[in-house]
C-alpha cells in the first residue's frame, strides 16, 4: 500500500490535494494526460449540463470587471453546491436509467427541457451571489448618495440571487416556494 501525503492547495480556502507516489518502475509507460478543458466552458459531471461562461455573462449581465478566473471559480463552487442539493433527486432518476438531466421527462420551453433552464438559473444565480459578495468586499466605503444606494443594492442582491437559485431548485424537484421574513 502506498503512503498518502497531503499537499496544500493554494487558494483562499483550505483544501488539500491527495498525492500518492507512483508504484511503477522508472521509465514505465504512463497514461496519457487528460484532454485540456474547452476554453469558456466549465465541464460538469456528465449528468448535469456543462456551463458556458459567455452565456452566463450575457444572462446575468456580467461585464469585464469579473475576470474569467473569478467567474470560473464562482461557477465551479455554484455547480458543486447545486449538484449537492439535487443529488437525491438525481439519484432517483439515475436509478430509473436516465443518463442526463436533458433526458428527464419535462415540458419544453424554447425547444429545451424546462429543467435545463431551471438548472442554469440555479447555477447562475448561486455564482452571481458569490461574485456580488466578493465585489462587496473590495469597496465598503460610500461617499455619496449614489454610492450609498449602490451599497444597499450590494447588501440585498446576494440574498435575492440565492432566493432565485433556491426557487429554481424547488421548481426542479417539485417543492413549493416559501419565503419567511423576520419582523
Amino acid at each position: 500500500m502506498n503512503p498518502v501525503h497531503r499537499l496544500p492547495f493554494h487558494s483562499h480556502r483550505r483544501h488539500h490535494v491527495l498525492y500518492r507516489p507512483s508504484s511503477r518502475a522508472p521509465g514505465a509507460a504512463s497514461t496519457p494526460p487528460a484532454p485540456s478543458p474547452t476554453p469558456g466552458i466549465v465541464e460538469n459531471d456528465g449528468w448535469f449540463p456543462d456551463v458556458t461562461l459567455e452565456e452566463m455573462r450575457d444572462a446575468m449581465r456580467l461585464d469585464g470587471t469579473v475576470t474569467d478566473a473569478r467567474l470560473v471559480q464562482a461557477v465551479v463552487d455554484a455547480i458543486l453546491q447545486v449538484n449537492r442539493e439535487l443529488a437525491a433527486w438525481q439519484g432517483v432518476h439515475a436509478a430509473a436509467g436516465i443518463t442526463a438531466l436533458a433526458d428527464v421527462p419535462a415540458t419544453r420551453i424554447n425547444r429545451e427541457s424546462r429543467l435545463l433552464a431551471q438548472y442554469r438559473r440555479a447555477v447562475y444565480s448561486t455564482a452571481k451571489a458569490d461574485l456580488i459578495e466578493r465585489y462587496r468586499d473590495y469597496d465598503t466605503t460610500a461617499s455619496s448618495a449614489s454610492d450609498k444606494k449602490s451599497m444597499e443594492w450590494l447588501d440585498e442582491a446576494p440574498g435575492a440571487q440565492r432566493r432565485n437559485a433556491q426557487w429554481a431548485i424547488a421548481d426542479m424537484v417539485g417543492r413549493t416556494h416559501l419565503t419567511v421574513e423576520l419582523i
